[in-house]
C-alpha cells in the first residue's frame, strides 16, 4: 500500500474516532480502557499525541524521559488526557489533513489510531468498525513487529486467519476470528480471546501476559 492510500485511511479513521470521542459521557471517559492504567480519556489523549507527533517532538520526548519509551508514552497520555474533551476532539480533527508523523513508516500511524480506538470502544461496548483496508494494513503491520508490542514472538508457529476480511498469516495450528480480535491479541490485549477459535487458541492463550 502506497503512502497516499495509507494517509487516506489514517485520516478517515481519525475523523471517525474524533466523532466517537465527541459523543462520550463523563462516566464513559472515566472508565478503564484496554491500555493498562489508562482511562478512556487518557487513551484519547495518547491518540492525539500520536497524531501530532513529529520526529523532533519524538526525540525531544525520549530525551526528557531518559530514553524510556513507555515512560514517555505514559507521561504524555496523562498530560493530554487531562485536557478538556472538546480540545482533544478539536486537536484530533485538525489531524485529518496532515501528514506529520514519528520517525516510522506512515502505516504505523494507522496502527496507532485503529488499535487505540479499539482500546476505548471495546470495554465501553461500542461498535468500532474500521475500513476493511485499514484492518488488513494493521494486521500486516503487526505480524512481524517486535518492539513495542511483541507480536512476532506471540504469534510464532501459528496460522492466523481473519473471518471478516481476506487475510491469513503464518503456518501451524490455526487461530481464526474477526480482524480486530486478532489485532488485539497480536498487540498483547487478551480482550480478543473470547472471539477466536481454532486449535491454536490454547497455545496463544498461554503466551499472553497475565
Amino acid at each position: 500500500m502506497d503512502d497516499a492510500t495509507t494517509w487516506k485511511l489514517i485520516r478517515g479513521e481519525r475523523a471517525a474516532t474524533a466523532d466517537m470521542l465527541a459523543t462520550l459521557t463523563p462516566d464513559q471517559r472515566s472508565q478503564p480502557s484496554l491500555c493498562s492504567g489508562w482511562t478512556v480519556q487518557m487513551t484519547a489523549g495518547h491518540i492525539v499525541q500520536g497524531a501530532e507527533q513529529t520526529t523532533g517532538s519524538f526525540m525531544s520526548g525520549m530525551l526528557s524521559s531518559g530514553f524510556r519509551f513507555n515512560a514517555m508514552m505514559d507521561r504524555q497520555a496523562r498530560t493530554l488526557g487531562a485536557r478538556p474533551t472538546t480540545e482533544i476532539v478539536q486537536r484530533l480533527s485538525a489531524r485529518t489533513t496532515t501528514t506529520n508523523k514519528a520517525p516510522a513508516p506512515a502505516v504505523t500511524m494507522l496502527g496507532e489510531v485503529v488499535t487505540h480506538t479499539e482500546d476505548i470502544t471495546r470495554p465501553l461496548g461500542l461498535d468500532h468498525q474500521p475500513q476493511p483496508e485499514a484492518k488488513v494494513a494493521c494486521l500486516d503491520l503487526y505480524k512481524k513487529a517486535n518492539f513495542p508490542v511483541g507480536a512476532k514472538k506471540r504469534i510464532a508457529g501459528l496460522r492466523l486467519k481473519a473471518t471478516d476480511v481476506d487475510w491469513t498469516y503464518g503456518d501451524g495450528p490455526e487461530v481464526s476470528g474477526p480482524a480486530l480480535s486478532l489485532l488485539m491479541i497480536m498487540t498483547g490485549r487478551s480482550a480478543g480471546l473470547d472471539e477466536l477459535g481454532g486449535e491454536g487458541v490454547a497455545e496463544l492463550t498461554s503466551r499472553m501476559a497475565p
